[in-house]
C-alpha cells in the first residue's frame, strides 16, 4: 500500500482509505462480524485511513469501537459531526455547527468510539446560520484539549474553505469526486491545492456504478436509496451504462477491474487525492487496495477524460434536490 499526506501538517494516510458502510438500526450478530472482519482485513492490507461519521445515531461509531479494540494505534480515524438530516431528534434543523454543539458532538463520538482522541474531525456540512470562523474556533479548542488532532471540512465551497483555513490549517476537504462528478475541478480543487489541503473523495465509485455493481435497475431493492438519485433513474441509467461499457474495455486492456481503474484515475489526479470506497466484501476490499499500484499512461488518462470530461458526460444530476446554495457557501 502506498501512502499520502493530508494538509500542511502532513497527516500520513493510506492512498486508498476505507469508508465504513452506513446502516440504520441494529445489525445482526452475523452482519456485525462480517463488517468487523472486513475492517480487520483492511488494516492487514495496510489501509490505515478509516472514515466514519456520527450520522444515524452513531451506530457505525459504536461498531468501530468493537472493531478497533487492540488496533487503535494502527489506524488514522476520521469522523464527522453537524449533519442532522434524517435524525429523528433534530426537528427542523438539518445542520448544526454552533460553537456550543461542537464539543457536545465530539464528546458523544469519543464515548461511542471508546477513544480519547479523533485523528481527523470533519464538519460534515457547512451551517448557513453559523459563521465558519466560529465553528473552526470551537474545533481549535478541541485540539487544544487533546480531543482531536486535525480539522477537516466536507462539501464546502472555496470561499468557506479559505475563511476556515485562515483560522486554522485545514487538513482535508471531503466531498464527492469520481469520474462522473468532476464539478469541483472548476474552483474548489484549485483552492485546496493552493492552500495545501488534502481532498478525500467519497462516492469514489459513483455509489457502486463504477464497480459494475448495478447492471440493471431491476437489481436494486425497492428501498435502495440510489433509486432516488437522478443518475439511476430509468431515463438516465441506460445512457450512463453505455459510457460504462467503453470504460470496461479500457479496464480489460489494463487487466484490472472497473473499480480499480476508477480509483486509479482519482489517484492520478494528484497527490492530494485519497478515495475512501466502502464495501462489505473482502474480495472487493482487496481489489480496491490494489488500485494504488496501478499506473495509467498519459494516453490512457486522455482516453478516460474523453469518456468522462470535466463538464460532465453522465445523464442526471447528483442529487434529487438543488444543492447549489449548499455547495457555494
Amino acid at each position: 500500500m502506498q501512502y499520502r499526506y493530508l494538509g500542511k501538517k502532513r497527516l500520513k494516510v493510506s492512498a486508498i482509505g476505507y469508508g465504513c458502510p452506513t446502516f440504520q438500526g441494529k445489525l445482526s450478530a452475523a452482519d456485525e462480524r462480517r463488517d468487523i472482519d472486513v475492517l480487520h482485513r483492511a488494516i492487514d492490507l495496510g489501509i490505515n485511513f478509516i472514515d466514519t461519521a456520527d450520522h444515524n445515531n452513531g451506530n457505525n461509531e459504536e461498531l468501530l469501537a468493537q472493531a478497533l479494540k487492540g488496533k487503535r494505534d494502527k489506524v488514522v480515524l476520521a469522523s464527522k459531526f453537524g449533519n442532522l438530516r434524517g435524525q429523528p431528534w433534530a426537528k427542523e434543523r438539518e445542520v448544526n455547527a454552533s460553537p456550543e454543539y461542537v464539543p457536545v458532538a465530539c464528546e458523544t463520538s469519543l464515548r461511542r468510539l471508546q477513544i480519547e482522541t479523533i485523528d481527523l474531525y470533519y464538519l460534515h456540512r457547512v451551517d448557513p446560520q453559523v459563521p465558519i470562523e466560529d465553528t473552526i474556533g470551537a474545533m481549535v479548542r478541541l485540539i487544544e484539549q487533546g480531543k482531536i488532532r486535525h480539522i477537516g471540512l466536507s462539501e464546502a465551497g472555496p470561499h468557506t474553505i479559505r475563511r476556515a483555513n485562515a483560522i486554522h490549517p485545514i487538513a482535508a476537504l471531503q466531498s464527492e469526486y469520481s469520474l462522473w462528478t468532476r464539478d469541483y475541478e472548476t474552483d474548489t480543487i484549485p483552492a485546496v491545492k493552493e492552500l495545501g489541503i488534502g481532498f478525500v473523495s467519497y462516492y469514489a465509485l459513483g455509489r457502486g456504478f463504477f464497480a459494475g455493481a448495478v447492471k440493471s435497475l431491476s437489481e436494486l431493492d425497492p428501498k435502495d436509496s440510489r433509486r432516488k438519485a437522478p443518475r439511476f433513474y430509468e431515463e438516465n441509467f441506460q445512457h450512463n451504462a453505455r459510457l460504462l461499457s467503453r470504460l470496461q474495455e479500457i479496464a480489460n486492456d489494463k487487466r484490472c477491474t472497473l473499480a480499480q481503474l476508477s480509483l486509479a484515475w482519482i489517484l492520478h489526479q494528484g497527490d492530494i487525492f485519497v478515495p475512501i470506497p466502502g464495501t462489505r466484501r473482502i474480495t472487493h476490499l482487496e481489489e480496491n487496495a490494489a488500485a494504488s499500484e496501478i499506473v495509467l499512461t498519459s494516453d490512457e488518462l486522455a482516453e478516460i477524460d474523453k469518456l468522462f470530461p470535466r463538464q460532465g458526460a453522465a445523464s442526471g444530476a447528483r442529487h434529487d434536490y438543488d444543492r447549489s446554495k449548499e455547495l457555494n457557501i
